[in-house]
């Protein structure tokens, strides 16, 4: 199984470009969504980005490869996933089957129902990672699946208290999931995987609290290796073998995602902005923006804006 795994964990950020990171949903104005895996399969992806929603994935059909952090699993039976915002995941589909359900959740709506926020916080199932990957058997299927599909419901009704109902299913959905608890042992990772998880992390760090009074001080491929204690090349290596970019363009596409989310969520100046993601001068902040958006930052601020 070992030999086998480590060659599909290679494969898991090999991927590109299907790989992305997934950013949309700091755009839309949803607080919780569900959805069928048979109608919106989860696509191969990697996300090292932070993520503004809490999801719950239930896998009923169907094959993988997933990793939490330092986790991997192997994923070919019935299984329930609670992954938290800032973790750092990656999902490498084996199989033509996909079945189940997902639900997404953002940290506003947590705030909104404090009894929610208090079963998390008694369960710890997204912040306990030994307790955020439950095995399910067949018969315990059924339950489950009833409580999204009661979700689903409620999410399309016209109810004025639907928000209040899915937030109860979800409790519900934590207390079942306590019940039939069995988590697995993660599978082993290489020290190579070790190596691009550290410098995802150290990513998600310099980038996640940046604003122009605390600007980003990492800003460059020789900078994180250097923080990372291992040599440039070796680090750029890595990252291309196994995610087919280098470490340059992790860092851009980083900083750019960072871009869109304070031209969207703050009304700082182009020139704050700017500053806050390492440029000195805002003309140059322009020419990247518009460069790998072919907008201007401006531009994009009143698109979405409108």
């Amino acid at each position: 199984m070992q030999t086998t795994l480590d060659s599909k964990l290679i494969d898991t950020l090999r991927d590109l470009p299907d790989m992305i990171p997934v950013m949309r949903e700091f755009y839309e104005s949803w607080t919780i969504k569900v959805f069928n895996r048979e109608q919106h399969e989860c696509r191969n992806y990697l996300s090292p980005n932070r993520r503004e929603f809490y999801k719950v994935l239930m896998i009923t059909k169907g094959a993988g490869v997933f990793t939490m952090g330092l986790n991997t699993y192997y994923i070919e039976e019935p299984t329930l996933l609670f992954i938290h915002p800032n973790d750092i995941i990656s999902w490498k589909n084996l199989s033509d089957q996909s079945g189940g359900y997902y639900v997404l959740f953002k940290k506003s709506f947590i705030s909104e129902h404090p009894q929610l926020k208090a079963t998390i916080d008694k369960f710890g199932l997204f912040t306990e990672k030994h307790k955020s990957v439950i095995r399910l058997a067949e018969h315990e299927i059924p339950v489950l699946n009833q409580l999204f599909i009661s979700m689903k419901n409620e999410e399309l009704s016209d109810s004025e208290f639907k928000e209040d109902a899915m937030q109860a299913y979800l409790q519900l959905l934590m207390v079942e999931s306590m019940k039939v608890a069995r988590y697995p042992k993660p599978d082993a990772v290489n020290e190579e995987y070790n190596h691009i998880h550290q410098f995802f992390n150290l990513l998600e760090k310099e980038t996640s609290g940046i604003n122009y009074e605390n600007p980003i001080r990492l800003k460059t491929a020789k900078e994180f290796a250097s923080d990372l204690a291992v040599h440039p090349n070796h680090l750029n290596a890595l990252l291309k073998k196994h995610t087919g970019q280098n470490v340059s363009t992790h860092i851009r596409n980083r900083l750019l995602e960072e871009a869109k989310v304070l031209l969207l969520q703050t009304d700082w100046t182009l020139q704050n902005i700017s500053y806050s993601i390492g440029f000195a001068e805002q003309p140059s902040f322009n020419l990247f923006f518009k460069k790998n958006t072919g907008v201007t930052p401006t531009e994009f601020r009143k698109a979405y804006q409108s």
